[in-house]
């Protein structure tokens, strides 16, 4: 069981699963949002460790932050909290810049030559960011369970130490361990697989799973 602080930045599917799992393993967290007072209930009912506040005030609580709102909102909430909140903090980014508005499956805002993780690092210089959990759903991002062996988790970012710091966590959490696919530019890679992710999904009619490295 672990006793340390978490921030955690947006409050919907992925912010309150990733919350409600960090308290399950001991953690003491802050879910950020706009709009605190809506999800007072939630973390009444989540666990006693758990508690809400702005966004800014997720981002202070602790040296560890999640980034888990939707990818066309992650610029305003970064400069919302402030670059130097960010500053020598372990950023673990969840987001994909996913477009819907074809409908399903979602195409990627951007990509190729460009990621969101890549501009996430760029607007806060002095954090320490790795995309980490980007490719699975929020359902399997703590505690998973799948028909087959669990694989590593794909992450990626310019700090090794982080990296290193990151698949302690996610051993904590259940997962086997990390993949660590690069530098933070490889972060176009993985988002470019979300869309190939909703594919498989759609055509085996399961949101329960991830993708694999076979040697």
């Amino acid at each position: 069981m672990s006793n340390e602080r978490i921030g955690i930045l947006g409050s919907g599917d992925v912010g309150q699963a990733l919350g409600s799992g960090f308290a399950r393993h001991g953690w003491d967290v802050k879910l950020g949002t706009r709009s605190p007072e809506t999800l007072r209930q939630w973390a009444d009912e989540t666990d006693s460790t758990v508690s809400v506040g702005s966004f800014a005030a997720a981002a202070a609580h602790c040296d560890f932050v999640v980034l888990a709102v939707l990818g066309e909102a992650a610029a305003d909430v970064l400069d919302l909290v402030g670059a130097e909140t960010f500053a020598d903090k372990l950023v673990l980014d969840t987001t994909n810049p996913l477009d819907f508005s074809g409908g399903m499956p979602p195409h990627l805002l951007f990509g190729g030559t460009d990621s969101l993780g890549e501009r996430v690092q760029a607007r806060i210089p002095d954090a320490r960011v790795v995309k980490c959990f980007n490719t699975v759903s929020n359902a399997q991002m703590i505690d998973s369970v799948f028909q087959e062996e669990t694989p590593p988790m794909m992450i990626c970012g310019d700090d090794a130490d982080a990296k290193e710091r990151t698949e302690a966590i996610l051993v904590e959490l259940g997962w086997p361990g990390a993949l660590d696919v690069g530098d933070i530019t490889s972060a176009r890679y993985l988002e470019a697989l979300v869309p190939l992710w909703v594919r498989v999904g759609a055509e085996f009619d399961t949101w329960s799973h991830a993708f694999a490295v076979a040697r």
